[in-house]
């Protein structure tokens, strides 16, 4: 299996950019630089671009398009009609992909779509294969004339009082103007010396009432159903129980939603590659699914209806899938990325591998396995890897669903109360409108038995829209005065949990390549950018800015 490349080498950039060279002497200047080309920070430089600024986009990995591109092909939409801009727009190219009929080599048009009730709306088409995707990033950023340079992880941030200079990355240098953190992690902000948080807030702390441990009476549907033994036949722990506390009710702690990866598999025989072990592959790892399997007796390996399986499969165009976590055992690693989020690149290569151990092990384990029951086993063997998926990475996804990591602390902090009371702001720049999603935090011992916990969706209000301020993307003015963070935005973790969905960071990214254009052109701080011109040109663009705007289209 090839095995991905997340260290800081400087080899052939994607979309036929110029490769870096550590002889390269000279700085780069421009007057925008991105950090991560994931979704948030494509839309961001190609906004900027598209405003006239001069943008570069540099990325850690050989992977551009983040969970867009890397599996999460059924987008978390929320309410669609508050998605504008250039999300909307991409999703606009998706839907004339898919109404080509060249587009349909492994299923038709209309057969998908009967089972799809939700995948398109009015000119937008919501579920995506990853390469698809993929290709028409590649198309746009192509199109916008932005320079993207892979494989450049940041060493170092030169700044002067609260100003970034320029950065290093895999020894090249980069210097702006104006820098966008469109990372899932958050690494320049953290090393440019700006505040953050990870974990969980108590529920004092702004008053949120699902915040920090929950109580045990506060059971999602991705609690335990039976009660499963948690020791092994010498009084051990079986794998991936957390052997700690569960904290106090309403505490704080610094743990992190499970990670996962979005797995894309494909049961067509002709576009098939084999499900393997990977090579750490440990069938101790599910003795607890087993056990799981044993005391539902009817367990499926696809969920179907309200009943949990062993799978939670979202079937995508051309016969693939989108499958993510499902009920209290899952493809969710729970536990297993406390450590991500602050990690040295040395701790993140590890968590990512047992991360990519434990899914690929899950397939092969419930295809293989003696203790998995038959029907289970010959129906996971109808599965395979696509092909056409993932090419140059064995036909697996680089993109780890890296869900929350570090939350920027800015003069603003949204919060619970931002997205179910005070929905209005003075300073929008677009919406969000997703239900709070917090995956599980921790699987530990409760009485005696397993139990999952850190998950109250089903206690918390579903979708509904509100107003994100240009405020939850700026850092304090005093810790960095020309940074735009788009994703790592300032937001409690009960808030983050809503605001994380791929359409809400294009659509924060967008406006963040716009603000860093106004602030480069009139030599500003981002914190001083002007609001009414910065609403106008959004407006232009496209951008829906109010819960009026999403009701005057609905």
């Amino acid at each position: 299996m090839q095995r991905r490349r997340f260290l800081p080498l400087l080899g052939a950039p994607l979309f036929g950019v110029a490769s870096c060279s550590t002889e390269d002497a000279a700085p780069d200047r421009h007057d925008v630089v991105v950090y991560g080309g994931t979704a948030g920070g494509l839309v961001s430089a190609i906004s900027a671009a598209q405003a006239g600024a001069s943008v570069v986009v540099v990325e850690p990995t050989h992977h551009l398009g983040g969970m867009v591109t890397g599996g999460l092909g059924r987008t978390d939409i929320g309410v669609g009609e508050s998605i504008g801009g250039a999300a909307a727009e991409f999703y606009r190219r998706v839907k004339r992909h898919y109404d080509q009929p060249d587009a349909w080599r492994f299923q038709r048009r209309d057969e998908y779509l009967a089972g799809q009730s939700r995948c398109v709306m009015d000119d937008k088409w919501w579920y995506h294969e990853p390469s698809v995707a993929s290709r028409l990033f590649e198309e746009w950023i192509e199109r916008a004339g932005v320079p993207v340079v892979t494989e450049a992880r940041l060493d170092r941030v030169e700044k002067r009082g609260p100003r970034i200079l320029s950065i290093q990355c895999g020894g090249r240098e980069f210097r702006g103007r104006v820098f966008i953190d469109a990372t899932y992690e958050g690494d320049l902000l953290a090393a440019a010396g700006v505040s953050y948080r990870v974990g969980r807030e108590s529920s004092s702390e702004y008053g949120e009432r699902f915040a920090g441990v929950l109580a045990r009476e506060i059971s999602t549907r991705k609690q335990w159903d039976v009660d499963v033994n948690p020791y092994d036949e010498n009084g051990e722990l079986l794998f991936g129980i957390q052997d700690v506390e569960r904290g106090e009710i309403g505490a704080g702690d610094h743990k992190v939603q499970a990670y996962n990866y979005r797995i894309c598999i494909t049961d067509h025989p002709d576009n098939q590659v084999p499900i393997e072990a990977p090579p750490n592959y440990d069938p101790s790892w599910y003795d607890l699914l087993v056990r799981y399997m044993e005391a539902r007796g009817d367990m499926p390996l696809i969920k179907q209806g309200k009943s949990w399986g062993v799978l939670n499969v979202g079937r995508l165009p051309n016969r693939k899938t989108d499958i993510n976590d499902g009920g209290p055992f899952s493809t969710d690693f729970i536990g297993f990325n406390w450590n991500y989020p602050d990690g040295d690149e040395a701790t993140r290569q590890a968590i990512l591998e047992q991360h990519e151990d434990y899914t690929r092990g899950l397939l092969y384990f419930c295809g293989h396995d003696s203790r998995v029951p038959e029907s289970i086993r010959n129906e996971m063997l109808r599965w395979g890897y696509p092909k056409d998926e993932y090419v140059d990475n064995g036909h697996w996804t680089p993109q780890l669903y890296v869900r929350e990591a570090r939350r920027m602390v800015g003069d603003y902090v949204m919060t619970s109360r931002d997205i179910e009371e005070e929905k209005t702001k003075p300073d929008s720049i677009g919406m969000g409108s997703y239900g709070a999603d917090s995956h599980l935090v921790q699987r530990i011992v409760d009485n005696g038995v397993v139990r999952n916990e850190g998950n109250p969706n089903d206690f918390t209000p579903g979708h509904g829209v509100y107003e994100i301020p240009y405020r939850a993307i700026t850092p304090k003015r005093a810790e960095c005065d020309n940074l735009l963070s788009t994703f790592c935005v300032s937001a409690s973790h009960m808030a983050f949990a809503s605001v994380r969905m791929e359409p809400v960071f294009m659509i924060l990214s967008e406006s963040a390549g716009v603000a860093a254009r106004t602030a480069v052109e009139a030599d500003l701080a981002v914190q001083d950018v002007p609001y009414d011109p910065l609403r106008d040109t959004l407006r232009e663009r496209r951008q829906l800015l109010s819960i009026d705007d999403v009701q005057s289209t609905s």
